[in-house]
């Protein structure tokens, strides 16, 4: 309880789609290695369109999990010493879940955590907006204009921390 949680999550560049992998309090590098081959069986086919991951010098990313990709045919690329703009979508994603949820509730344990990251995960790809995708979700795509009058609904989550809007016909 109030202890140091962990949380491993990927995020896909093209599509913004992101996967909360796994949540402990001990990150290890055996558990990093596991959350890779679940992540690869996850995306059954998909994974063979996936070309590279990039990964910062953690210690926990071992030649074991980088090996778990190579078997697929994925390139492994380290960012840099201290460069976290080498991989600014995934760093964009943890501010963003940081800002928008973590700083405003009290994780009393991994179970509350894995459930309110789920939630989250939900949000974010079937909802959230991104730049990138033209203002659409990454599981969504934007509707066709309508040019009829629309009622707009909201819906609340966190208890009212984010609204999701859509359009009624």
């Amino acid at each position: 309880m109030l202890a140091r949680l962990y949380c491993f999550a990927v995020v896909e560049h093209a599509t913004r789609r992101v996967h909360v992998l796994g949540v402990t309090a001990n990150a290890t590098a055996c558990w990093v290695a596991q959350q890779a081959r679940n992540l690869l069986m996850d995306l059954g086919e998909r994974a063979g369109s996936f070309k590279f991951v990039i990964r910062d010098r953690d210690s926990k990313f071992t030649a074991l999990f980088d090996e778990v990709f190579r078997a697929e045919g994925i390139r492994i690329v380290l960012t840099a010493i201290q460069a976290p703009r080498m991989n600014a979508i995934m760093e964009r994603w943890g501010g963003s879940v940081r800002r928008e949820i973590l700083d405003r509730t009290l994780i009393v344990n991994a179970a509350h955590l894995r459930k309110v990251l789920a939630e989250y995960e939900d949000h974010f790809n079937a909802h959230r907006t991104h730049r990138a995708l033209n203002q659409a979700s990454p599981l969504r795509p934007l509707p066709d204009p309508v040019d009829a009058d629309i009622k707009v609904i909201r819906r609340d989550r966190f208890g009212g921390l984010i609204h999701e809007y859509s359009q009624v016909a």
